[in-house]
């Protein structure tokens, strides 16, 4: 092993180290919380809290994904961005500069260590604390933000184990906060071109999906920056559906769980692990210990969903293995279909028989928010999504309106891994989903990204 081989092990072995002391301290931070009594079982299926004009933001962990949060937030009216919180105090340096530059008063730092983003929820002047951290602290930030009385917004998934998606539902209904999950997908424009085909019927009844996250991150997941400085652990110690929400996320909303359907029960199945370590082999050499581990994490791992109303979800996770990037998205329903990779329809009695149509043939059925914010969101990240997702956040909060997205659809999301994880570890046995709205989910409401 070369020198530089060395070096990078050893900082990767101590960041995976690392993982169990931040365990330990995110345990003692839980402790500290005293055990959630809820309230009125699904209290905030339909939360609105007086409007916030202008909404004040707290941000914790303004690396890639933070920072373009921040770039957009100083885009859309309405937003002060107070206080900015990151372990690396370069980052919270280099944010602090790009908001005074862009014309507001320079946010408050925090960067004295892992907890900090304890003192910044604990400012009166915030409304919102916004987090895109790595995934372990998603929760005890969103914890600490509505315990402080402050609503919560977090990069996905929102939780990592099922205990973790109680303690979000039961806080947030608790403290009568906001608590969401910022899924990006959803705003896509194809997915909210064939969600608004579903909600007009155009597809008839929706009686399938499929979907998933299908992309090569062997790349990021050997990394010495960003994501790749925590995210491989995940691929070593968990075999499970491991990132479900971009391609689960819309089609769910598609499919009405949460509003009239929930997810019923899973199971879950994984291919061998081999792509980690032929690729650690082929750029690091046979006898790196990066090539030499044991990864827990099967290359591809299919879950199969199945709502209460008997409807199924096919949900691929796919990331250890050459592949160009597909979230899948397939949605059927009894008068046609949509797909995504490529993208393409199928309605009967409209399209030619037995063909696919462009999406162009159906650009009067384009989702509306996509008519009047797409000029604005064109520039933004991922094609426009993430400008669109933090515009309804502000917008919502700004007036007083229930989110697109709320805790219950956070949790139940979110619980896809730790369910594969179960089912995965009883040979495929069927897992059964928690009722996190116990019960409210059966009466059909609005999905309120539909209202605009």
């Amino acid at each position: 092993m070369n020198d530089q081989s060395a070096n990078d092990i050893g900082r990767r072995g101590f960041l995976i180290a690392g993982t169990a002391g931040a365990a330990a301290a995110l345990a003692t931070l839980r402790a500290q919380a005293a055990e959630p009594q809820a309230a009125k079982p699904g209290a905030l299926a339909e939360l609105r809290v007086p409007a916030i004009d202008p909404v004040r933001i707290g941000y914790v962990g303004v690396g890639g994904m933070g920072s373009s949060h921040v770039r957009n937030l100083l885009r859309i009216p309405g937003v002060e961005l107070r206080a900015i919180c990151d372990i690396v105090p370069e980052k919270v340096e280099r944010i602090q500069k790009m908001i005074a530059a862009a014309g507001q008063p320079r946010p408050e730092g925090y960067s004295r260590g892992p907890l900090d983003f304890k003192r910044l929820c604990d400012r009166a002047d915030l409304d919102l604390v916004y987090n895109a951290t790595p995934w372990e602290w998603h929760v005890p930030i969103c914890m600490a933000a509505m315990e402080a009385g402050k609503h919560a917004a977090t990069e996905v998934p929102a939780a990592t184990t099922l205990e973790e998606c109680w303690k979000l539902v039961d806080t947030a209904e608790r403290t009568h906060t906001h608590c969401i999950m910022m899924e990006n997908c959803c705003y896509d424009r194809p997915e909210m071109l064939c969600l608004n085909l579903a909600k007009k019927g155009l597809l008839g009844e929706i009686l399938h999906a499929e979907a998933g996250y299908c992309h090569d991150l062997r790349g990021i997941k050997f990394s010495n920056e960003g994501e790749g400085l925590w995210r491989v652990a995940h691929s070593i110690a968990r075999n499970a559906n491991l990132y479900p929400t971009h391609g689960l996320g819309p089609v769910a909303q598609c499919l009405d769980v949460n509003r009239g359907d929930k997810f019923d029960y899973l199971v879950s199945v994984s291919s061998p692990s081999r792509g980690l370590q032929e690729y650690a082999a082929k750029h690091f050499g046979p006898n790196d210990a990066r090539a030499t581990r044991r990864y827990k994490l099967g290359d591809v791992n299919v879950s199969l969903i199945q709502t209460a109303l008997g409807k199924v979800i096919t949900l691929y996770h796919d990331t250890n293995l050459p592949r160009p990037y597909s979230r899948i998205h397939h949605v059927q329903g009894t008068k046609g279909l949509f797909e995504k990779y490529p993208d393409r329809v199928y309605v009967e009695g409209r399209s030619p028989n037995d063909n696919w149509q462009e999406l162009s043939a159906y650009q009067e059925f384009d989702h509306p928010l996509w008519k009047t914010e797409g000029e604005r969101a064109k520039n933004a990240g991922h094609g426009g999504m993430d400008y669109l997702e933090d515009f309804r956040l502000i917008w919502a909060l700004r007036n007083g309106q229930p989110l697109d997205m709320d805790v219950y659809d956070a949790a139940a999301i979110s619980a896809v891994t730790p369910l594969s994880e179960q089912s995965l570890a009883k040979r495929g046995q069927p897992i059964p989903f928690p009722d996190f709205l116990r019960g409210r989910w059966q009466s059909p409401r609005m999905l309120h990204v539909m209202e605009i």
